[in-house]
């Protein structure tokens, strides 16, 4: 175990250097760190390994980095801030949501019925297509530290949309499996994949923010933070084991709202000072969890890609960018935010597989012929779309004229 450590510990300084050798070249950092996961993964060099990826050790070790990039979203939900335009962010993000499910949806139904392949099969494109990855587009605004009306709608919306990607995704999957007869997700592990993350974040942040009101000194503040932020971390672990018997909880989402409380509870001096001494243990985490999002990426389906691939990319670029652009009209969101927003949803890996994995033990049970049609779409878009997605991002920044000189 201390060797696998040792192993993921290199990969992490690599990851540092080549992010930045690709930022001279003026692309983003988040690149190189990707890149460094596919070249040292278990399909190339072999640094970190299946068994490795395996481990417990390992998956617990990412939950808790990913729960503490979560931070990073939830620290931006002032609700004192987020009341201005909280119903005009949502009110976007399920109309670039929707839109994509059904968007996606609709092209692949027409491309299975032209190839005579079944039509129920679209759908699960469709759900796992309206899900957006939030930490390749948060770590462009880390990194090149953007500020405006693109960077604060897209903070919240990220959050928010993976919660529709969820519920739309677990929904569709457990009617297909219940039609099909492969039998299905519950109604109770669908609500309590949504909520739980929520409840764990803002049942611990409430606690934290009473003890940390309390407590003057900064360095032992930043400790609690980082404590509270590992028991949430702990929870979650606990409810994935005991309930759903598999690493399925968002630790994004509980670090998100555990940090949505604490900011909201807290005088605005005081989270300040606590999240100043943060930046260091955000930035570690997000090529963690970069690295992670490409660790598991086969390269060799880039050969293989296919009609379905191209397919797959195209419609959900056209609906998150067309989705993206009608509810900004719809709520009379700023040009900006309207023209450049869905370019900075692009990124999607991370999600998408998770979602890819849970779908391909349903049909397995009715085809594995489908599930192996899913499988190898998705991880091939995975790869092209996620490269792309990251460069492009940027640019809808630099479109919208957000990022600092």
């Amino acid at each position: 175990m201390i060797v696998d450590i040792l192993r993921v510990f290199a990969i992490v300084c690599i990851a540092f250097v080549v992010g930045k050798i690709v930022a001279k070249i003026k692309l983003p950092a988040i690149l190189g760190w990707l890149i460094t996961g596919v070249v040292f993964g278990p399909y190339l060099v072999e640094i970190i390994t299946f068994d490795i990826m395996d481990a417990n050790w390992y998956k617990i070790a990412m939950k808790a980095f990913e729960c503490f990039a979560g931070v990073m979203i939830g620290k931006e939900i002032v609700f004192k801030k987020f009341a201005k335009t909280g119903k005009q962010i949502i009110g976007i993000t399920f109309v670039q949501s929707i839109s994509t499910f059904l968007f996606v949806s609709l092209v692949f139904a027409l491309v299975f019925f032209w190839m005579d392949i079944p039509i129920y099969l679209a759908f699960v494109f469709g759900g796992i297509a309206l899900a957006t990855a939030p930490v390749p587009a948060l770590s462009i605004v880390n990194e090149y530290h953007t500020s405006g009306p693109v960077t604060k709608t897209l903070i919240p919306l990220a959050a928010i949309d993976d919660v529709i990607g969820v519920a739309v995704f677990f929904t569709v999957i457990s009617i297909i499996g219940s039609a099909m007869g492969t039998g299905s997700e519950s109604v109770f592990v669908i609500v309590a994949s949504v909520c739980f993350p929520f409840i764990i974040g803002i049942g611990v942040g409430l606690i934290a923010s009473m003890i940390i009101k309390k407590v003057k000194n900064a360095k032992i503040n930043f400790a609690l933070l980082l404590f509270f932020l590992c028991v949430s971390t702990a929870i979650g672990v606990l409810v994935d084991i005991f309930l759903f018997h598999s690493f399925r909880l968002n630790d994004i989402l509980i670090g998100m709202a555990f940090s949505a409380t604490l900011v909201n509870l807290i005088p605005e001096e005081k989270t300040e000072e606590i999240f100043k001494k943060y930046d260091g243990i955000l930035n570690l985490s997000l090529v963690l969890v970069i690295v992670n999002l490409g660790v598991p990426l086969d390269y060799r389906l880039i050969a293989g890609a296919g009609v379905f691939t191209v397919v797959y990319i195209l419609s959900r670029a056209m609906g998150k960018i067309g989705g993206a652009y009608i509810g900004g009209k719809i709520t009379k969101a700023l040009p900006t935010v309207t023209k450049y927003l869905g370019f900075a949803l692009l990124p999607h890996s991370g999600v998408s597989l998770v979602f890819t994995g849970i779908a391909a033990v349903t049909l397995n049970g009715i085809d594995p012929n489908l599930s192996s049609i899913v499988q190898g779409t998705i991880v091939a878009a995975a790869i092209i779309n996620e490269v792309i997605a990251v460069i492009i991002a940027k640019y809808a920044f630099i479109w919208a004229d957000e990022i600092g000189q």
